[in-house]
């Protein structure tokens, strides 16, 4: 039995009909819209011979007995973005569903096969993103969890609680990749490459190193209307220009940099800022190289300050290293992927995935990218053809079971 696409794409759709609105879809982690999906889809996994349950820190699995203990893990996530598209995460989980059905259908795989819904991967929520899946691999920081809080002012512990998730007991979650042989996840691409080359597949080779830094930059507030601009301190126009500096310092080598939002003090019309926090992201495939645009920053950042007449000062808050993919699994899936469009097309990942987490754990691992629309994702105008969607179906069912079969 084959693995139906007309099937999945259905099932996308009724699944954001049912969590989605005019904004689009609402899957928010560890809220009830989230609850909702999940039990939709324990419906689906109902229909099949498989043991399904939840570990310490909320993913779910579903295991398909295999002749051997050894299991191949294949999956995404369902949780969203506010106001997400269709097919980010879910993509992954569905697709893995149906090439379930498929296996399930043609009697005992060689290998137990498991599938995974992880856990808050988006951290939309609390701002800690892959959650689920950092528990699994042995990252979980239960102090750190714990002090976390989203807009409202709930704390993370409580709206997980209401979810059956202990924050103390999430890291009891790591003994499920015991025994893993590898992982694939095919996700949407959420970028322009796929399409800027006209193909529908590529082959993740891995994920960017990313760092995300505070720089905070203190000056003077002082009156907008009086204070001469020669003798201004300006915090604002400091962080402005580190902005346009991260941009071009990226560009030079390769990589991706943004200033994705700046706060000034006190933010009013007639003050100049005293104080205002530029939140930088870098992101590289090289590790080093990383570092260096890291130092090439903060050097940018005093030469301003000085010209400026301010001060800055860094702060990190979140840094994951460059990963690399199984090398086997990725000639394995290009191999494939050229098959089915003429073209081996690998390229790394800009944003971050579960999949990062579960290879940094040691479990041989590999992603496919399927085409995104104008590149866009976490919006409601996220898309990607139904032929693509069929396409890379085809492209994850045989290489789980050209996996299972090398590994059986």
């Amino acid at each position: 039995m084959a693995a139906d696409a007309r099937r999945m794409i259905a099932e996308l759709r009724e699944l954001a009909e049912l969590t989605g609105d005019e904004r689009g879809a609402q899957r928010l982690a560890w809220t009830d819209v989230w609850a909702r999906a999940r039990e939709w889809e324990r419906g689906l996994l109902a229909e099949l011979p498989v043991e399904v349950d939840r570990d310490e820190a909320g993913n779910v699995w579903a295991t398909l007995a295999g002749r051997s203990p050894q299991f191949l893990i294949i999956g995404s996530h369902i949780d969203s973005v506010p106001n997400g598209g269709w097919l980010d995460g879910c993509l992954g989980v569905l697709s893995a569903l149906e090439v379930l059905r498929a296996l399930s259908a043609d009697g005992s795989p060689p290998l137990t096969v498991k599938l995974v819904d992880w856990a808050d991967e988006e951290g939309a929520r609390f701002g800690l993103s892959l959650m689920g899946s950092m528990a699994a691999a042995g990252q979980h920081d239960p102090d750190f969890v714990s002090r976390l809080r989203d807009a409202e002012g709930v704390s993370a512990p409580d709206a997980m609680a209401a979810h059956g998730v202990d924050v103390g007991r999430m890291g009891d979650s790591s003994s499920r990749l015991k025994d893993a042989v590898g992982y694939i996840e095919l996700h949407i691409e959420q970028g322009p490459v796929l399409e800027a080359r006209n193909l529908p597949l590529g082959v993740v080779t891995g994920t960017y190193g990313t760092e995300r830094w505070a720089a905070r930059f203190t000056g003077q507030a002082a009156h907008s209307g009086s204070t001469p601009m020669d003798q201004r301190r300006d915090a604002l126009s400091a962080a402005a220009r580190l902005a346009l500096e991260v941009r071009e310092l990226a560009r030079t080598r390769g990589g991706v940099g943004t200033v994705g939002r700046i706060a000034a003090e006190p933010g009013i019309a007639t003050a100049v800022a005293g104080v205002a926090t530029a939140l930088v992201d870098q992101r590289h495939v090289d590790a080093g190289t990383l570092a260096e645009l890291h130092e090439a920053i903060v050097s940018a950042s005093h030469k301003i300050a000085s010209e400026e007449g301010v001060e800055v000062q860094w702060s990190p808050l979140f840094r994951v290293a460059p990963i690399h993919f199984d090398a086997d699994m990725v000639d394995a899936a290009g191999a494939i992927v050229t098959d089915l469009q003429g073209d081996d097309v690998r390229l790394p990942s800009g944003p971050l995935h579960d999949a990062a987490r579960v290879a940094e754990a040691g479990v041989p691992t590999v992603m496919l990218f399927v085409r995104s629309k104008r590149g866009l994702s976490h919006t409601r105008e996220e898309d990607t053809d139904e032929a693509d969607l069929e396409l890379a179906l085809t492209a994850l069912e045989r290489l789980v079971k050209g996996e299972l079969e090398r590994r059986g």
